[in-house]
């Protein structure tokens, strides 16, 4: 299909849906993914544009766009038809699929054209398209992007068929400043605006995009986002800095926090806020979830970090009396750190320790048994573990799994579940624990997701590896595994926090062990678990190659690594990075040069036993001496994980294989010689093999 290179005339596009409070999670992906597929239709429309900018607020989802060709380009469009033989028979007339190819596309018959293609001769079809207005095309568009606009939870209003996150009330969309003839349901689109629900809540004209955000600012709404974000921050910081009387008072803007208040007003109004200085008592954690996950709070702290007995409060409305709106919000939030408190201290009246015997009362997974079996398994994993890599910290490792889920039964993780392994902490040091099984108890749930910190201690790592693997192997073995979006384990995540826990601390230990000594403690499951060892080995390894691609490794040179062999994650890394200093030498294209044309010859042939009494060439006996060299030189060096230096070691092949193919005929009539000549080129294969899988590897030969 070609198109004509005419210049079309651009125009605006402004396009709004207003809606009851939208929630502030479902904002932004909506605006990009309405953004991503405003482009793709109007791809597939031929309509060429400047940036698709996007606005929201808790009442309105804005696309926008300043440059949108005005009409479609003209285009000639050829269609390809019938074969010339099944359109055109022995007497030269037009066949009733020739006939019906013609009509499909408003053609006469005689108007078909006969072309030559790579298939052969056949019947064509051209046409001349005229290209519409694109205000004739808009509509159906707009009304794709509202109708197809997906949200977490949606919901219908009225009569209406239409889904969407919260009741439409208005709809806006001009193009070139004229209103687009759209109505959607029961609700008709037109060129007005609402500003502030409360401040400034009546309708006003809008004439395109720079009057439609100089109108909506006027009206006490901010409609640009990352504006808004600014803005919630300068206030908060301004509050503190004029109502806590220190000087050296900041507010913790956490940025999660920022995004969540963000969307949530469409004017930030920031109220600051105290409260009694007995809950500072509480633990740090347990005032700032309490402020910043239940109350959508900014706490306060001084320079040294500690907290104050602050908080800001960030409004929609502007409110006169502010003493009165503080006053509100510390009712509130006194209502909630009192019961912490509470729970605080009837926690301490009871040992961490003394919980561990209820957690038969909490069940993991039906078929997996309870939390205490569960704690059973992790800290005989975790001991086996630590034996391995710090002896001396076996009965830590030990003691920290046994008390790492305790915690769970305590009122203020019933009350707060995202403070559990900190609780576990706090409470551990009030009972007298060592420090670093305090800190494993609460290291241990780490990283919760992708790029967040690791455990930064041993028994931390250790602890939470146990968990992982024993969570990763249990459910494999009963089934549990995930397919498309079905993760209810969150089987992924606990597979990618396994691999980078290990990555970060440098763990040399191998996944197959750790993950057969897991299955074994699954004593009494019922089924065949001959396969779930594998299963998890591969589910790991495919997590850890993705990885490592998107941390930008070549895709080759990570499965070579990952295909030769995949269990000491800490080896297979610096294997990688062997692969990689050596890849682009000339030195390692001859490597490879030789490694391919082995691994073509042998195939499926595993069997590496050698009898040089089978020799009958000197090409063979100088093979075989070159081999035996090649073990003495690169053993060591393989021991030592001194992979760079082993595979230049193994040049040493390059010459004798040359030869011994140029002299040697390895499919020999006699069978023995034709093995052990297999056998030979196998075994040199099998020490290539010890550090990767060159032939997955583009490598050009020389």
């Amino acid at each position: 299909m070609t198109a004509n290179t005419a210049t079309s005339t651009m125009r605006e596009l402004l396009f709004e849906i207003g809606a009851e409070e939208i929630p502030a999670s479902y904002i932004e992906p909506a605006l990009t993914s309405m953004a991503a597929r405003a482009a793709r239709k109007l791809k597939e429309l031929g309509l060429a544009h400047g940036d698709i900018e996007t606005y929201g607020t808790p009442r309105r989802l804005t696309l926008a766009i300043r440059a949108l060709q005005n009409r479609q380009p003209d285009r000639h469009q050829e269609h390809i038809g019938p074969s010339k033989a099944a359109g055109i028979d022995g007497e030269g007339r037009m066949t009733k699929a020739a006939l019906g190819f013609a009509r499909s596309h408003g053609l006469q018959a005689e108007e078909l054209q006969v072309v030559n293609t790579a298939k052969g001769e056949y019947l064509m079809a051209t046409e001349d398209i005229k290209g519409q207005e694109s205000r004739v095309l808009l509509p159906a568009l707009l009304e794709s992007l509202v109708r197809e606009t997906v949200f977490p939870k949606s919901m219908r209003w009225g009569d209406s068929t239409l889904s969407f996150a919260r009741p439409i009330q208005w709809l806006l969309a001009l193009y070139d400043g004229e209103v687009l003839p759209l109505h959607i349901e029961n609700i008709p689109c037109g060129a007005r605006s609402r500003g502030h629900r409360f401040l400034a809540p009546q309708p006003f004209a809008v004439t395109g995009l720079d009057a439609y955000l100089q109108e909506l600012s006027s009206r006490f709404v901010l409609v640009d986002i990352a504006a808004r974000r600014e803005k919630v921050k300068a206030e908060v910081r301004r509050a503190v800095h004029e109502q806590v009387p220190l000087a050296d008072a900041q507010a913790v803007l956490h940025e999660g926090l920022v995004d969540i208040v963000t969307n949530l007003v469409e004017y930030p109004y920031p109220i600051c806020g105290r409260f009694d200085e007995k809950f500072l008592q509480l633990p740090s954690e347990v005032l700032i979830t309490s402020m910043r996950e239940h109350q959508k709070y900014f706490p306060v702290k001084d320079a040294a970090g500690n907290l104050l007995p602050y908080f800001v409060a960030v409004n929609n409305t502007n409110v006169a009396d502010r003493q009165l709106a503080a006053s509100g919000h510390e009712r509130v939030l006194r209502a909630r750190l009192e019961d912490a408190l509470f729970f605080f201290n009837e926690d301490r009246t009871r040992p961490l320790a003394s919980r561990c015997q209820d957690l038969d009362g909490i069940v993991f997974q039906q078929k997996l048994g309870t939390m205490q079996a569960k704690m059973e398994r992790i800290s005989t994993l975790a001991a086996r573990m630590a034996q391995q890599l710090a002896p001396e910290q076996e009965e830590a490792a030990r003691r920290a799994a046994q008390l790492a889920k305790a915690d769970l039964l305590t009122s203020m993780v019933g009350e707060f579940p995202s403070l559990q392994g900190i609780m576990g902490r706090v409470y551990a040091r009030h009972d007298g624990e060592g420090e670093v099984v305090a800190l494993a108890i609460a290291e241990h749930y780490m990283p919760l997701r992708a790029g967040e910190a690791v455990p930064s201690s041993l028994l931390g790592a250790l602890v939470g590896l146990a968990d992982r693997m024993d969570t990763l192997v249990g459910c494999f073995a009963i089934g549990e595994k995930p397919t498309g979006n079905k993760d209810a384990f969150g089987l992924r995540r606990q597979a990618l926090g396994l691999i980078n826990i290990i990555r970060r601390q440098e763990l040399s230990l191998s996944l197959r062990e750790l993950a057969q000594a897991a299955l074994a403690l699954y004593s009494d499951l019922p089924g065949d678990k001959s396969t779930c060892v594998d299963e998890v080995l591969n589910f790991i390894r495919l997590r850890f190659e993705n990885e490592e691609i998107a941390e930008g490794r070549p895709q080759e040179l990570v499965e070579a690594a990952t295909a030769a062999r995949f269990d000491d994650i800490c080896d297979c890394l610096l294997r990688i990075k062997a692969l990689g200093e050596l890849q682009k030498e000339e030195d390692f294209r001859v490597l490879a040069a030789s490694f391919k044309r082995i691994r073509n010859i042998v195939k499926d042939n595993r069997a590496t036993d050698i009898k040089p009494e089978l020799f009958t060439e000197e090409a063979e006996h100088g093979l075989y001496a070159a081999l035996n060299e090649l073990r003495q030189k690169s053993q060591p060096l393989l021991a030592a994980a001194k992979y760079r230096q082993a595979l230049g070691a193994m040049l040493l092949i390059k010459e004798p294989v040359d030869r011994f193919f140029d002299q040697v005929m390895v499919m020999a009539e006699d069978q023995q010689q034709r093995q052990n000549r297999l056998n030979l080129l196998t075994a040199l294969k099998a020490m290539i093999l010890q550090v990767a899988d060159i032939a997955k590897m583009n490598v050009e030969e020389h």
